[in-house]
């Protein structure tokens, strides 16, 4: 759930994508890019305006937590996702999984888009920020890059949202170290 919050994040907030301003999608166009985010070969949501308008201010609440872990504020982190789960009423269930056997997932308390994404998105969150996984959650170094990431390498030492990012800034080091020799 972590890979689906940095989707949703970096697709509905504002900031930069590299060097590029970003802004959320506007109204008209949401609910297609929610729908887009969300799918997959086994499920296909039906997003309407106002539940994509809800993932958008689920997307800024989801931010927030990034920010806060990137920073080493944990505190703030976990408090933010405190209120996410009482929110959207994050309850665990074992569902079946596919190709068989069970998988543990976490429901909201009704079964719209919104609140069943996010209960989900928080307790996967809580579980990682409630670990020793809540140094991966981080936010791009590429100034002015303000994605997020989850850090899957097995050092823990990633550092920008895309490689395309790390390349700019490894470019522009180059470039400053020549100009200086």
């Amino acid at each position: 759930m972590t890979e689906q919050a940095c989707k949703l994040v970096n697709a509905l907030t504002a900031g930069h994508d590299g060097t590029h301003a970003v802004e959320p999608p506007p109204r008209g166009q949401r609910a297609g890019v929610v729908q887009s985010l969300l799918t997959r070969p086994d499920y296909e949501p039906q997003v309407d305006d106002g539940a994509a308008d809800g993932m958008v201010a689920l997307a800024g609440s989801l931010r927030v937590v990034f920010e806060a872990a990137a920073n080493g504020d944990l505190d703030t982190a976990a408090t933010q996702v405190n209120a996410l789960m009482r929110e959207m009423g994050s309850v665990p269930q074992l569902d079946r999984a596919r190709g068989g056997g069970w998988a543990l997932h976490f429901h909201g308390r009704d079964p719209g888009l919104v609140v069943g994404w996010g209960a989900g998105i928080a307790a996967g969150l809580a579980l990682a920020i409630g670990s020793d996984l809540a140094g991966r959650l981080g936010v791009c170094q590429a100034d002015p890059c303000d994605r997020v990431f989850v850090d899957t390498s097995k050092n823990a030492g990633r550092r920008f949202c895309s490689t395309r990012c790390q390349s700019r800034i490894k470019a522009a080091a180059h470039r400053a170290r020549r100009a200086t020799s």
